[in-house]
């Protein structure tokens, strides 16, 4: 793999089906439709060395990570670690956090970033993608899959065949502009006042765009019946401190028959999600994606 001073991938020697060793993680930067340059990490699958899970070889996990999260946080590296058992991973960090560019719009263009991922996963030699997202990352999942259908290969004329093959949202939001909880409320604060978008940038290492939506975007529940027929898991915790149950059920009940839900004993997103939940979400991507 080499990479030009602009951060874009020129070419790969690199297979991620290696038989002989497991080759090191690639970092680069991606463009967005829109521009914005996003810091993103592939890391190849680790089941060489792991014979007890022989996973679907040509599966790729995109993660898109909650809200103030990046590519080097340790709950993100957690998850990325525990999937490359299943496959291929790529992780990014969204904009306006971490090392990528431009402001959060805290799930609106959110879905650009995640399309040049899920198009740069597919360049590196992977057939078939599962998208996984939490909190913030659950939302866009879900937008991301409606948006980019896999009749069409989810196709821009950036990065083609950005379609998703499965769908896993975790800890997700139904509807926007939910502040019935106090971490939601504290959330809101940070995302609508100056003073707040300072506390994010400089404590969070998260970059805030100070408009407001405009058009407001499809929201999750809205999007969720436009995913069918691809297939569709949504998680949750019944602790969950920042959205109640009604927000699965919602998400569940738009679904139908295509979308299956999991109620877990756990709190809210990747901080919360245990190594053994993420074992039964990744044999249930390698299931679904099959």
């Amino acid at each position: 793999m080499s990479i030009d001073p602009a951060g874009r991938v020129v070419r790969s020697t690199v297979s991620p089906h290696s038989e002989t060793r497991r080759p090191a993680p690639i970092r680069t930067f991606l463009h967005t439709d829109d521009g914005v340059t996003i810091d993103s990490v592939y890391d190849p699958p680790s089941f060489v060395y792991d014979a007890s899970r022989p996973p679907a070889r040509d599966l790729v996990f995109v993660i898109a990570h909650g809200f103030t999260g990046d590519v080097d946080r340790p709950h993100v590296r957690r998850v990325v670690e525990a999937f490359t058992r299943y496959g291929g991973v790529v992780t990014f960090s969204f904009r306006g956090h971490g090392a990528s560019g431009g402001r959060s719009t805290v799930g609106d263009r959110e879905v650009l970033d995640l399309a040049a991922a899920v198009a740069w996963a597919r360049e590196l030699g992977h057939a078939r993608v599962a998208t996984v997202g939490f909190s913030m990352g659950g939302s866009v999942v879900l937008r991301h899959a409606a948006l980019y259908r896999r009749e069409t290969g989810g196709r821009t004329d950036a990065h083609p065949d950005a379609h998703t093959d499965v769908v896993v949202s975790v800890s997700a939001p139904a509807r926007w502009y939910y502040r019935g909880t106090a971490p939601m409320r504290r959330l809101h604060w940070l995302v609508t006042r100056p003073s707040g978008r300072l506390v994010s940038r400089y404590g969070f290492r998260t970059r805030i765009h100070h408009r407001d939506w405009d058009p407001v975007p499809l929201s999750p529940v809205e999007a969720v019946p436009r995913i069918a027929p691809t297939p569709l898991l949504i998680v949750h915790g019944d602790r969950d401190g920042y959205f109640p149950l009604d927000h699965p059920r919602m998400l569940a009940e738009a679904a139908g028959d295509h979308g299956e839900l999991w109620i877990e004993p756990m709190g809210h997103a990747e901080h919360a999600v245990g190594d053994e939940l993420l074992g039964r979400i990744g044999d249930w991507a390698v299931t679904a994606g099959g």
